[in-house]
């Protein structure tokens, strides 16, 4: 893969190449798809979206709005350093092409804030649910009439081919078309392949899926336009990684594995001293003891930890990107950045620490236990009644039910695929509350 191709400002809908050098230097190209991601409405819907407590009414507490901002401040950093030592081994990137170090950090600060937007409410558990209402549940009914890859895509439901979806397709219903420039795009594409085969490598890449059979045609465009390889043969679509989406995906490791746990250590269930245990592994080499102990409160003490942790985590994520870059480029580096790192073992200590204590808490499975059911009554309740509505069979109800849906939502979906996927995408957008709300509206409780 050639960095000049992989740093395309092509967007959805333009005919040729665009350059840097066409830019504003006083908004970079790749600044204005940061813009437009925060001005959407399904960016919005992140702030009352689970992080990792469901329903929490705690403040400190994070949502995937403030996980997502997180996540793109740390990708900026990531992007940047990467982006320096980049420009210092290849000087025509600048010199010929007009790019800065700032472009870079741009391109994974715009692809680190949009990772989540595809997310349904309550978290992972609601990705599941989803995927379990059509494998286990009443949605089985539907599995003769779609192809395999159709079918695949609704069980194994993926918030990041969601995410794909929301940020690139003109469909009425979806808040898509943001017009995102190709090289953002990649970024985000941590997984470049459909639903089917499942996992068949133990490639990073392969983890999981991207994009969803409705989208597969302008996936390709963009894969293609930024010379991502092809590791698929056959009727198959997948490809190796953009480069800079091993950074997304550093961010959002770095940041869930400690911040989540920095919100355990507030919410009381992981002790300080595990703080002190864990983290000060991350911090020896940076820590200032006696600013350290001058700090009151624990609140500050972590915040201080965490900070100097991050910032050990991002210097690694970067020393290993570099001396991985030739792999990289070659479509040959089949791993996360975090997993070969001089603090991987650290990080794990500290993720089944938090699983233990915090995912695993009897708060967080009783909540998904409501999500399940709330997102079950949902998908069945909307199918149902949209579907009967298109085979002419719809009761009263039926009509009535679909009232609850934004008007935008009705529109003309005559493949059974594209109308079970379509409210897929709808319940997806709503909010933690808005679904809560729906749910009992549809059942007639408090």
């Amino acid at each position: 893969m050639q960095w000049e191709q992989l740093l395309s400002l092509k967007r959805q809908g333009d005919t040729g190449k665009r350059l840097r050098k066409e830019q504003d230097d006083t908004r970079l190209g790749f600044e204005v798809d940061y813009d437009r991601i925060i001005f959407s409405s399904a960016f919005r819907s992140l702030q009352d979206k689970t992080q990792v407590i469901p329903l929490s009414k705690t403040d400190f507490v994070h949502t995937r709005l403030t996980h997502s901002l997180e996540v793109s401040v740390v990708g900026r950093s990531l992007g940047r350093l990467v982006g320096k030592k980049i420009l210092e081994k290849h000087p025509y990137l600048q010199e010929v092409h007009g790019y800065q170090m700032n472009d870079f950090g741009a391109i994974v600060a715009a692809g680190a804030l949009s990772h989540d937007i595809g997310n349904p409410p309550f978290g992972h558990s609601g990705e599941k649910a989803i995927g379990e209402y059509f494998k286990t549940g009443r949605g089985q009914m539907y599995k003769g009439q779609l192809t395999d890859k159709e079918w695949q895509d609704l069980i194994d439901f993926e918030g990041n081919a969601n995410g794909f979806s929301l940020l690139t397709a003109n469909r009425p219903g979806i808040e898509g078309g943001l017009r995102l420039s190709y090289a953002t795009l990649g970024a985000f594409m941590k997984y470049p392949k459909e639903s089917l085969p499942k996992k068949p490598t133990p490639n990073i890449a392969d983890k999981k899926y991207g994009f969803f059979q409705s989208d597969a045609a302008f996936f390709q465009e963009v894969a293609n336009d930024l010379g991502l390889i092809p590791n698929k043969t056959g009727d198959d679509i997948g490809y190796e990684r953009h480069p800079l989406a091993y950074l997304v995906e550093a961010a959002d490791d770095i940041c869930y594995t400690i911040i989540d746990f920095e919100d355990g250590i507030n919410l009381g269930v992981i002790s300080e001293d595990y703080a002190l245990e864990y983290l000060i592994k991350l911090v020896k080499d940076n820590v200032h003891v006696e600013k350290y102990k001058s700090l009151v409160t624990k609140e500050d003490r972590i915040s201080y930890l965490r900070a100097l942790a991050i910032g050990s985590l991002i210097n690694d994520a970067v020393d290993v990107f570099i001396e991985n870059e030739d792999a990289i480029l070659k479509g040959e580096y089949p791993y996360a950045l975090t997993e070969r790192g001089k603090y991987t073992a650290q990080m794990k200590d500290i993720i089944n620490i938090s699983i233990k204590n915090i995912y695993q808490s009897r708060e967080v499975v009783e909540k998904e236990v409501i999500g399940y059911r709330i997102i079950n009554t949902l998908l069945d309740t909307f199918c149902t009644a949209y579907n009967n509505k298109f085979d002419g069979s719809d009761s009263n109800y039926d009509k009535l039910v679909l009232k609850l849906m934004p008007e935008k939502f009705i529109t003309e979906k005559m493949s059974l695929y594209d109308r079970l996927l379509h409210i897929c995408h709808f319940v997806s957008t709503l909010t933690d509350g808005k679904a809560v709300l729906l749910y009992n509206t549809i059942t007639g409780a408090k």
